[in-house]
């Protein structure tokens, strides 16, 4: 079979639509993503289009992609992201053997220009029904040491929010709070398996500016002076799910509390708080993901906030030297 390989361009935004679209009716994993979601993927800036993309046409079909993502630190290591489609039709051995060929060299360049001498970790995620590519990554040497669940909550039947502790009131996202949200964001998550410090620039492209972000139900609680966030909850929209499903979800990507705060029900609370929001605005469901084995034990708060396990996503590495 004779395939053309080549960098990816925004331009071919709609080709990768349709990719996702003929992958999901063999994999279902409830991600529905339109040309505009793709096109706002591929203009991250921690990606680079020219030189840690690639894809495959057969002809006017474009049949695999992938995508090297940096990060936007490394500590303890570099944790580059994989992001791959492969047309159903198109799966073997040696396409495979490509593809992850491809992603460790790509992911070395990358590497050496962001952040030379620090170690290198390949990070790649395969839903529990994606076993072509699961396969793919441990043949290649990837070990599976991580599971992630998606959770979903159905807006109808939501149990009673927990009240907020005297003296912290909730207040919608604005972008005068962009930088302490992201600090904020970035010391709850410091330490937590795979996450990387976000920069400003990342920031605004993956939540203030990202065309999905709500801010009117995003709420943040301020220190008494407004001079920190010390918890939050951040939530997107996906129009692109809703054409599909018919459901008008809230996707919550972000809740964390300040270690100072914890172990009071904080997390719970603004959750509670922020999802009762949602169901006056229309929203019939909410859905969030979380690795099972988070420290903070997220997992029994999303079940307290009436979210229930629906699918399963399998971390994979392979340590690059």
């Amino acid at each position: 079979m004779d395939l053309i390989w080549r960098p990816l361009t925004l331009d071919d935004a709609p080709a990768m639509a349709e990719l996702v679209a003929i992958t999901e009716k063999v994999e279902p994993t409830g991600e529905h993503y339109d040309a505009a979601d793709l096109r706002e993927l591929l203009s991250s800036p921690n990606v680079d289009l020219a030189g840690a993309s690639t894809s495959a046409w057969d002809g006017e079909q474009l049949v695999a992609s992938g995508v090297v993502i940096r990060r936007g630190s490394a500590d303890p290591a570099h944790m580059v992201r994989l992001e791959a489609l492969t047309h159903p039709d198109y799966r073997d051995d040696a396409l495979g053997e490509h593809l992850v060929s491809w992603f460790a060299e790509s992911a070395k360049r990358v590497h050496e220009k962001a952040f030379p001498g620090a170690p290198l970790d390949l990070h790649a995620a395969a839903h529990e029904d994606q076993r072509w590519f699961a396969g793919t990554l441990e043949r290649a040497g990837f070990r599976h040491l991580r599971s992630f669940v998606d959770m979903r909550a159905d807006l109808a039947d939501l149990p009673p929010a927990r009240p907020l502790p005297p003296g912290l009131e909730p207040v919608p996202y604005s972008g005068r709070h962009d930088e302490l949200a992201r600090l904020a964001r970035n010391a709850v998550f410091a330490g937590h398996w795979g996450s990387a410090q976000l920069t400003p620039e990342m920031w605004r492209h993956q939540v203030s500016d990202s065309k999905d972000f709500r801010p009117d139900l995003s709420f943040l609680l301020l220190s008494p002076a407004g001079d920190e966030v010390v918890a939050f909850v951040l939530s997107s929209y996906f129009a692109s799910d809703e054409a599909v499903t018919g459901i008008r979800e809230l996707y919550v990507s972000d809740v964390g509390t300040r270690e100072s705060l914890r172990g009071r029900g904080i997390a719970s609370a603004l959750l509670g708080y922020t999802l009762e929001k949602a169901k006056k605005q229309g929203f019939e469901r909410s859905a969030l993901n979380v690795d099972v084995d988070n420290a903070q034990r997220a997992l029994g708060i999303y079940e307290g906030c009436g979210y229930r396990t629906v699918q399963t996503w399998e971390g994979y590495v392979l340590p690059v030297t």
